[in-house]
C-alpha cells in the first residue's frame, strides 16, 4: 500500500491541532492562592447552583446574582433609611388633616388610640409642628416651659428647646436656619443650623395640679412660630386640636415605603443625607431630580424586599439577639437606647440593629432620652414577653410589680401598644395604660405598685388594671420620669410580667 506524502502531512497537522497546548509553566507565573479561585460550579443556600467558566459567570448566574443584589440593596435601604420615612410619615399625616408648616397641633384632651402614632403617651399634652426652612429661616418664640426637640428630615437630632434646650426653660427666641441661607442673622436668637429643609418639632406641655386646660391655654399664649421674612408683620398662630382625630403618622410596611422615601429625596438638598444611603436609593431607581418609575421586575423586587425588611425589623424589635439592649441579665426589659447614645454609637460603631429597633418602634431623637441624669429626663423600658420569654397575649392575664420605693422624681407610666401598629392598643380605656397619677391607683405602704394586664378587670384590682384584647399581641412600655440613683446603679429593677392565667 502506498501512502502519499500529502496525506501524511494532513494527518500530522490534524494531530498537532487536536493536541493539547503545552503544559509548561509560563515564564511569568504567580503563586495564586486557592482563595482567589472561583470553581466552575458553586452551590449557595439562597441562589442554588452558580456556574462559571474559568471565572466568567454564565448568563443565568449573572441574572440570579444581580437579582439578589438588587433585593438585598432594597432591604438594606428599607431598614437604614427608616428614619427618613418615619419623619416623612409624621409630617405627611398631619398635612393630610390640614396642618401646614408653622401650624401647631395639640392633644388638648390628651392622646388616645384613634390617632396612629408610634408609641405615644397619654399622660400629658403633646404639641407638634412642621418646620420648613426651604424658603428661609423660621422663628420660634417660646414664653412657656416645655420639653421640646427638633429633628431633621432624616430623624437626626438638631436641637432641644425648652428645659433641655439653650433657653433652659426660661423662654426666648429660636432661629432655625437651613442650608444655603446667606441673609442676615438678627441678634437675640438662639441660632440653630440644619442640613435639611423639613423638620419635626415635638413638645411636651407641662400640666400642674391636673389642670390640662390651663396648661394648654398657657402654652398657646406663650408660643409663636413664623417665617423670619414676616417678623415685622407676624401672622396669627394657628392651632389644631388633635385629640380624637383619626389619622396616620406611621410609615408603610409594604412596597409603598419606597415611594415615601422617594418623596423625601426629591424634596431635600442633594447632599443632606449619608451618600451611601443615597447610593442605595439610586441603585434601585430613586434619584433626585428623576422620576421614580420602577419596571415590572423592580416592582416585584421592591415588594419582596419590603416583606423581608419588615420581617427583619420586627425580629430585631420583638426578639432582640443583642443582649446589650437588655437592662438586666435576669429580666425581659430592653431598649434600643440602653447603650446611652441617641446616635446609636458604641466605640465608633454605628449599631445598626439599635437604630432599626428605635425607628420601627418610637419617635423623637434627643440626648435627653438616652442620657438622663439623676432626677432629670426620662427612661424607657420595653417588654414584649412575659417572665418565661413568651410573647404577651391579649387574651391572658399578667401582673407586674414595681418594687417600692419606685425611684422617680416625677411619675411613672405603663402604656400598651399594638403589635401591628406599635401605636396605642385599641381598647375601651382611653388612656391605653395607667400611671402613678391615675385616680384610685392602689400602692403598698412602701410605695410598691402591682399592675394587672388582661381582657377583664381582676376583682379587687380594678384601679390597677390595664385592658388588653383577646387575639391581639401587644408590648408594654414602662416610663420613669426623673429617674433617681437606684435606677442608675441597678439596685432597683422592675419585675417581669408574670402569667396569671
Amino acid at each position: 500500500m502506498t501512502i502519499r506524502f500529502e496525506s501524511v502531512v494532513v494527518l500530522f497537522l490534524a494531530a498537532v491541532v487536536a493536541a493539547p497546548l503545552a503544559t509548561a509553566d509560563p515564564t511569568y507565573k504567580a503563586k495564586v492562592p486557592q482563595s482567589l479561585i472561583t470553581a466552575d460550579e458553586v452551590d449557595t443556600e439562597y441562589l442554588g447552583e452558580l456556574e462559571f467558566r474559568d471565572g466568567f459567570p454564565s448568563d443565568s448566574t449573572v441574572e440570579k446574582s444581580l437579582h439578589f443584589l438588587d433585593t438585598s440593596r432594597a432591604v438594606n435601604l428599607f431598614m437604614n433609611a427608616m428614619g427618613a420615612t418615619s419623619l416623612y410619615a409624621l409630617l405627611d399625616g398631619h398635612a393630610k388633616i390640614g396642618m401646614k408648616p408653622n401650624d401647631v397641633g395639640i392633644t388638648e384632651g390628651l392622646m388616645n388610640a384613634r390617632s396612629l402614632w408610634l408609641t405615644p403617651q397619654t399622660t400629658t399634652p403633646y404639641a407638634t409642628a412642621e418646620i420648613d426652612v426651604k424658603n428661609g429661616p423660621v422663628v420660634i418664640e417660646l414664653d412657656t416651659p416645655v420639653l421640646g426637640i427638633i429633628d431633621d428630615a432624616f430623624f437626626l437630632h438638631v436641637s432641644d428647646i425648652g428645659l433641655t434646650g439653650p433657653d433652659k426653660g426660661l423662654g426666648g427666641k429660636y432661629l432655625i436656619v437651613g442650608p444655603g441661607y446667606e441673609g442676615a442673622i438678627p441678634d437675640g436668637h438662639h441660632v440653630v443650623r440644619t442640613k435639611t429643609y423639613r423638620h419635626w418639632l415635638l413638645m411636651r406641655v407641662f400640666v400642674r395640679d391636673g389642670d390640662i386646660q390651663a396648661a394648654v391655654d398657657a402654652f398657646k399664649a406663650g408660643f409663636h412660630m413664623y417665617p423670619l421674612a414676616k417678623s415685622k408683620n407676624t401672622p396669627k398662630q394657628k392651632f389644631f386640636n388633635l385629640t380624637d382625630k383619626q389619622y396616620n403618622t406611621i410609615h408603610a410596611n409594604d412596597e409603598s415605603y419606597f415611594d415615601e422615601l422617594n418623596a423625601v429625596i426629591q424634596y431635600e438638598p442633594a447632599d443632606a443625607f449619608n451618600p451611601e444611603i443615597v447610593g442605595l436609593a439610586a441603585s434601585i431607581g430613586i434619584k433626585k431630580g428623576e422620576p421614580f418609575e420602577p419596571d415590572a421586575r423592580m416592582k416585584a423586587i421592591l415588594k419582596e424586599a419590603a416583606a423581608i425588611a419588615n420581617a427583619a425589623s420586627r425580629s430585631i424589635l420583638f426578639r432582640p439577639r443583642n443582649r446589650e439592649v437588655y437592662f438586666y441579665p435576669d429580666r425581659q426589659w430592653f431598649s434600643p437606647l440602653a447603650g446611652g447614645s441617641h446616635e446609636f454609637l458604641n466605640r465608633g460603631e454605628l449599631v445598626l440593629d439599635d437604630r432599626v429597633m428605635f425607628h420601627y418602634y418610637a419617635t423623637g431623637i434627643t440626648p435627653a432620652m438616652s442620657q438622663p441624669t439623676v432626677g432629670q429626663g426620662s427612661v424607657y423600658e420595653l417588654a414584649a414577653h412575659d417572665s418565661k420569654g413568651d410573647y404577651l397575649d391579649g387574651g391572658k392575664n399578667y401582673t407586674v410589680t414595681l418594687p417600692g420605693p419606685i425611684p422617680i422624681n416625677n411619675f411613672w407610666s405603663f402604656m400598651v401598644y399594638d403589635g401591628q401598629t406599635r401605636s396605642i392598643l385599641e381598647t375601651d380605656q382611653k388612656t391605653g395604660g395607667l400611671d402613678s397619677n391615675s385616680p384610685g391607683l392602689v400602692v403598698d405602704a412602701d410605695g410598691a405598685a402591682t399592675v394587672w394586664f388582661g381582657p377583664k378587670p381582676p376583682e379587687g384590682h380594678e384601679k390597677n388594671w390595664v385592658q388588653t384584647i383577646p387575639g391581639k399581641g401587644y408590648s408594654v412600655l414602662l416610663r420613669l420620669y426623673g429617674p433617681l440613683e437606684p435606677w442608675f446603679d441597678k439596685t432597683w429593677k422592675p419585675g417581669d410580667l408574670r402569667l396569671v392565667n
